[in-house]
């Protein structure tokens, strides 16, 4: 498991696997909340550009009025918190698509931090689209239902970031989307910070570990 320590390493570190494999390849970039995913999600397509597309898993978060029903709205972000089996049917569609040369434009739900939502139908991966990069809190996870999404991966990596950094851009994320400061900390620090152990614990799954 090597170290990598900028975008354009990752990126090399993709070009290299697509060469390998003359495929589409779906990457999926891990790490615990706060940790800079979709930040570098976003900078690694900008630099791929045009045959990359992002697909962050946020659009998978269950609607708010499900949660109410299943009793888990206070801890919106845990495992069980998702539409597990939509995002590992959109995967499994995505790779499927690469491994036979058959593709299609693939739709996903995307996500409105503002109201917490899923957008459903907001992405679109179009069938040429040569890497695909998604970015999401549980993509090594084995437990909770999740262990079908690893193996839909052709490359992956987990962001790591220390503790203190992470959770105050956690806070500041939470503060700019309409948290008061002191909810902020409380969700931060109670259920992203739960949430945390269990995905930083997945990092032994990944190929390759980003430290910018």
């Amino acid at each position: 498991m090597s170290i990598l320590r900028s975008i354009d390493e990752v990126a090399s570190t993709i070009d290299l696997t697509q060469r390998e494999l003359g495929r589409r390849v779906l990457v999926g970039i891990a790490g615990a909340p706060g940790a800079g995913k979709s930040t570098i999600a976003e900078a690694l397509v900008a630099t791929l550009g045009s045959r990359a597309a992002l697909l962050p898993m946020d659009g998978f978060h269950l609607p708010q009025h499900r949660l109410v029903e299943l009793g888990r709205r206070d801890r919106m972000g845990a495992p069980d918190t998702f539409d597990v089996g939509g995002f590992l049917e959109v995967l499994r569609a995505l790779a499927a698509g690469s491994i036979h040369n058959q593709n299609q434009d693939v739709t996903a739900p995307g996500f409105d931090r503002t109201i917490e939502e899923p957008v459903r139908g907001a992405i679109t991966i179009a069938a040429d689209t040569q890497v695909v990069v998604v970015e999401g809190n549980y993509l090594l996870l084995e437990e909770f239902g999740w262990a079908g999404a690893l193996p839909q991966f052709d490359l992956t990596f987990f962001v790591d970031l220390d503790d203190d950094i992470r959770l105050q851009r956690l806070i500041d994320r939470h503060v700019r989307f309409g948290k008061s400061i002191a909810d902020a900390r409380d969700w931060a620090l109670g259920p992203d910070e739960r949430n945390a152990v269990i995905i930083t614990a997945t990092a032994v799954n990944a190929d390759h570990i980003i430290r910018l």
